[in-house]
């Protein structure tokens, strides 16, 4: 009875779930309601999260495990998550998929998010893949009467459920092999002696490198980006990426860390080739969701390369690397959702032409935000990628530092491209104005966050040092 205490949030997040199921089947056109009473139950779910206590603390056969680390990682889960619904829901009644499955989807998917966070068992992790996976799969094809969206929620379940069935065969092949689901059995009983069970590790890592769009494992990822809901995007590229990165991290330094020098190089290759991949393949794209795509497939391999590194100091940088690009990726969705004229939104890059001549302020944000995007000093996006660099000199992969600086000078071509095309080109029938109060304030707070990290980094700094996985 104990151990309920412990999974409060979750709890609470289902129950919220079915009762949001009932009201919207019983209270016609509820949509704004379902919406509203989602954010707040989200809310809600960060409080108790915040509550729970952050020693360690493993529940049911210590399958499932509350530290420091999954209580950040969940806040960071159901805090974008709730900015996601919030900046969207203009969007939402202007395409009209304002249904009142849209927010419930989200709220299970969040569900199978926090499952997997918490996993300390390879039967909970999957149960947990599973509930997010299939809610996502929905999600991509939500705007039906649109071929795009259609065949990217095709296209999505087709490989998702591809990379899902490699992983669970990694799993099953980790199982044979150790004797247990469990991580800290699994640990003790592979090393290196144990070479059939370095295949398992192989297969999960594919299935996880999948999940986080990282090459040669990312195809999915530009098309679904362009076809799918611009709102959908925009929960795609923020908070799937926290749940399978906690994952990612708890797996390499939980149960396979004593196999570290097989699973560093492939970890490391990874990292190398989304870099390379997200700063070249970008610099064709002319729709902006693709152009996010592969920037979101790069800046994971940022995110990878502190992973790589095998140490405390590493696994700091990539949570922090995590945390900010969040930021920098809400606050360029909010500049996506305000490229509205007619009731149409526009998502061709060329459509900025001139902006900053009719809407300034537009204008200087999506500044700010690419800016940080290619790093610039002395915005948020510098520090990330600093952090990172300073971890991965001091493990001595010189290599993989050398390769990360020079594909950020690659990436800063695309945005500033974007930038140019803002400020210098010739400029274009204006953008509509009465923007969504919270697709307001989110813009806002994003850009100065971004703006002023800068003057206080040791904030974010201190919440993270405290986490060690190993």
């Amino acid at each position: 009875m104990q151990s309920i205490i412990y999974i409060f949030p979750e709890l609470f997040l289902s129950l919220s779930i079915m009762s949001l199921l009932m009201l919207g089947v019983f209270v016609k056109k509820s949509f704004k309601l379902i919406n509203m009473l989602t954010i707040l139950s989200l809310i809600f779910t960060i409080a108790l999260v915040i509550n729970q206590p952050d020693e360690i603390i493993k529940i049911f056969n210590n399958s499932y495990i509350i530290d420091k680390f999954s209580i950040f990682m969940k806040i960071l889960t159901l805090l974008f998550c709730s900015f996601v619904l919030i900046l969207s829901k203009d969007y939402l009644k202007n395409n009209n998929i304002d249904k009142i499955e849209y927010p419930i989807l989200i709220l299970a998917s969040t569900l199978g998010m926090l499952l997997m966070i918490s996993s300390y068992d390879l039967i909970v992790f999957y149960l947990g893949l599973e509930l997010q996976s299939l809610c996502l799969y929905i999600l991509a094809a939500f705007k039906r009467d649109d071929e795009r969206s259609t065949e990217s929620g095709l296209k999505y379940f087709v490989l998702s459920a591809l990379a899902s069935g490699l992983l669970l065969y990694g799993s099953s092949l980790i199982y044979g092999f150790t004797g247990s689901t469990n991580f800290e059995v699994i640990a003790e009983n592979l090393d290196e002696s144990n070479t059939a069970a370095i295949f398992g590790i192989v297969f999960i890592i594919v299935g996880l490198a999948f999940k986080v769009s990282a090459v040669p494992f990312h195809m999915w990822t530009p098309d679904v980006y362009e076809g799918s809901p611009t709102s959908v995007t925009s929960f795609f590229a923020l908070v799937p990426k926290v749940a399978a990165l906690a994952v990612f991290i708890r797996f390499m330094y939980v149960p396979f860390i004593n196999v570290i020098d097989h699973w560093q190089i492939i970890i490391v290759f990874l990292s190398v080739a989304s870099m390379i991949l997200g700063a070249f393949a970008a610099i064709g794209q002319n729709n902006i969701k693709r152009l996010m795509a592969y920037s979101s497939i790069g800046h994971m391999g940022y995110a990878l390369a502190g992973l790589a590194t095998g140490t405390n100091a590493g696994i700091q940088s990539t949570i922090i690397y995590l945390t900010i690009y969040l930021v920098m990726n809400l606050g360029a969705f909010g500049c996506i959702f305000m490229m509205k004229r007619e009731n149409v939104f526009y998502e061709n890059i060329n459509d900025l032409s001139g902006l900053s001549k009719n809407q300034p302020l537009l204008a200087l944000s999506f500044l700010i935000i690419l800016f940080s995007l290619a790093g610039i000093p002395p915005l948020a996006g510098f520090f990330a990628k600093f952090y990172v660099f300073m971890a991965v000199i001091e493990a001595k992969m010189y290599a993989l530092a050398i390769i990360g600086l020079l594909t950020t000078v690659v990436s800063a071509f695309y945005y500033l491209r974007v930038i140019k095309i803002i400020y210098f080109d010739k400029p274009k029938k204006p953008f509509e104005k009465n923007y969504d109060w919270g697709l307001k304030i989110s813009l806002i707070l994003s850009s100065i966050l971004i703006l002023i990290y800068f003057i206080y980094p040791s904030a974010l700094l201190d919440a993270i040092s405290a986490i060690i996985i190993y």
